[in-house]
């Protein structure tokens, strides 16, 4: 049956998908894919289907922020998606890191709204440990600068206690900042879904957020980077990790 966000059925017979919250990144997506073809784009949700190591993966797009990537989750589970890996971006709360480093996301710290919906606070948001172990070992095969911890999911960069809310989890050792790995890693536990998060540094600890951001975009050359070892690391890690 169709589903009525991501619009896709369980026809397609794909067993991962790849989950970038920017629509325009599918499009770097499938340059690492064979026998690429568009498949939908329904609001924030624009989707292709490839194969890669004769694999197929489905690339799909989130938005940004939790309720979409929950939605997504939910529907491709229905549609048949048992793997499912985010491909994004965070700011850095570490010096460290640089710009395009990858960060692998072993949990994250649930300051948003969408997993909390879902069941208490008290509940981790935690990645599948095999499929994140192969997400280590094909960043180390690949020869790609990676960092793996805890990073902090939350609502927003332009809310008025950001900056001293980052700085508090800087102080506990939380690697970075995204809006939507404690809902994925959330909602995939609850569903039996396998779920890991690598994302691409587009800010440096204690650099303007619009300012990187604006940066990334435009296609600096590190996070550019970053964006392709990121795809290819996930890609390499969901292969392993369907046939091992």
């Amino acid at each position: 049956m169709k589903q009525p966000h991501i619009a896709l059925d369980e026809s397609l017979q794909a067993p991962c998908a790849l989950m970038p919250g920017d629509p325009r990144r599918v499009d770097v997506i499938a340059q690492y894919l064979d026998d690429v073809r568009e498949l939908a784009f329904n609001r924030e949700y624009r989707s292709i289907i490839g194969t890669y190591k004769g694999m197929k993966v489905i690339g799909i797009s989130t938005g940004m922020g939790g309720p979409s990537v929950a939605i997504g989750v939910e529907e491709l589970k229905n549609i048949g998606v048992h793997t499912m890996m985010r491909v994004g971006s965070a700011g850095a709360l570490q010096t460290g890191i640089d710009l395009g480093d990858l960060i692998l996301c072993e949990g994250a710290v649930r300051d948003e709204g969408t997993s909390k919906a879902y069941v208490d606070a008290i509940y981790p948001a935690i990645a599948d440990f095999r499929l994140l172990n192969h997400c280590l070992d094909a960043a180390k095969d690949f020869a790609y600068k990676s960092h793996s911890g805890i990073i902090l999911s939350h609502e927003s960069f332009y809310y008025d206690d950001d900056a001293k809310d980052s700085l508090k989890w800087s102080k506990k050792g939380v690697l970075a900042s995204d809006f939507e790995t404690a809902a994925l890693y959330t909602v995939a536990r609850l569903r039996g879904v396998h779920a890991a998060s690598i994302l691409n540094n587009v800010v440096l600890w204690g650099e303007n957020t619009s300012d990187s951001i604006g940066s990334y975009q435009e296609g600096a050359k590190k996070t550019a980077l970053g964006e392709k070892a990121e795809i290819l690391t996930a890609l390499e890690a969901m292969y392993r990790f369907e046939n091992r």
